[in-house]
């Protein structure tokens, strides 16, 4: 029997390892298939290594949702938006995570993971997994995103 779920890309920097790792394991027993662009290890990377692919997967609908970890999420969320098809938002409490994917129909989330406890991410990935977009005004609105 084949899933239902929508697959989901997972990546990170170094700084951002742990929760990635985590992520792909806590997806999975959710019931979800990931697709895990890395990194791989706690040496050392450039964060567009990882957001640009995972951006691309998304944009060409190899995945329906992302996220992605570095230490502040600013990094990755910033690569992930040159994508013209993304809306990255950053997420620090399961609030903004809601709202991103109510009023923006963000479809990566970018979590800070020097900054939130993984108990926290957990919330808020699951908040972000089972909220859907508003629409109606904000349609509107997240159509005006785009620059092309």
């Amino acid at each position: 029997m084949t899933s239902t779920l929508p697959i989901i890309a997972v990546g990170s920097d170094h700084a951002g390892f742990a929760y990635k790792n985590n992520t792909c394991i806590f997806l999975n027993e959710l019931g979800y298939e990931v697709i895990d662009f890395g990194t791989f290890s706690t040496d050392s990377v450039d964060y567009p290594d990882f957001a640009h692919p995972l951006a691309e997967a998304i944009e060409n609908g190899e995945a329906a949702l992302g996220f992605l970890f570095c230490g502040s999420a600013n990094g990755v969320a910033i690569t992930a938006n040159k994508h013209q098809a993304i809306r990255a938002a950053i997420s620090w409490m399961p609030e903004l995570a809601q709202l991103a994917r109510q009023h923006n129909d963000a479809n990566v989330l970018c979590i800070p993971a020097r900054f939130v406890a993984w108990e926290l991410a957990q919330t808020m990935m699951t908040t972000f997994l089972n909220t859907s977009f508003e629409a109606g005004r904000h349609a509107t609105r997240v159509g005006k995103i785009g620059c092309g």
